[in-house]
């Protein structure tokens, strides 16, 4: 969820709004924790049966709509909301799996900083994400970030931290034409 609500929180920088579709577990204080607006959010914690009416409804208003677990997605289903997403210009962010998807990412590895021995304060979170697509993006690409860092914030790790071992290329992963991640692989 974390890394979910990160990106959000990226893709809703200076947009009219965003939307949560069948997150229930996701709490207000969480999403404003990683930059989300909450005064321009919308939540529909259980869409029922028509919950692909709602996602596409909510596509066509605001720019980006996170998901959760809303069961399988038909292909039909998929397709039809790729469309309005195509068309509307909107993000979908899916927590899980989605057929269809463009990029798929998860947090592969994870640690903690701050404690030691057993004692101390958590200063922060080193993830590293995968993110792999279809096509051009078949190949997994990593990217090494805090999430969240010293200052509560999800951030890029510098340029030369935590990289791995081997040949390496540099990109930006972008969504809504704004870099998020600094991708090495």
């Amino acid at each position: 969820m974390p890394l979910l609500l990160a990106l959000a929180a990226e893709a809703s920088v200076g947009t009219a709004g965003w939307a949560a579709v069948g997150l229930p577990q996701m709490g207000a204080l969480a999403a404003k924790s990683v930059g989300l607006d909450l005064a321009s959010g919308l939540w529909v914690d259980e869409p029922g049966r028509q919950w692909a009416q709602v996602v596409a409804t909510l596509a066509e208003v605001v720019p980006v709509v996170l998901v959760g677990q809303l069961g399988t997605v038909p292909g039909q289903i998929a397709r039809r909301l790729a469309a309005v997403l195509r068309r509307s210009g909107s993000v979908l962010l899916a927590a899980g799996s989605w057929d269809g998807a463009e990029v798929r990412m998860n947090v592969v590895s994870a640690a903690w900083e701050g404690v030691s021995e057993g004692h101390g304060l958590l200063r922060g979170r080193r993830v590293r994400v995968a993110a792999v697509g279809r096509g051009a993006s078949a190949v997994p690409r990593y990217a090494d970030m805090w999430l969240p860092g010293p200052d509560g914030r999800v951030a890029p790790l510098p340029t030369g931290a935590a990289v791995p071992d081997g040949p390496e290329t540099v990109s930006d992963v972008q969504l809504g034409g704004r870099p998020v991640l600094r991708v090495v692989g």
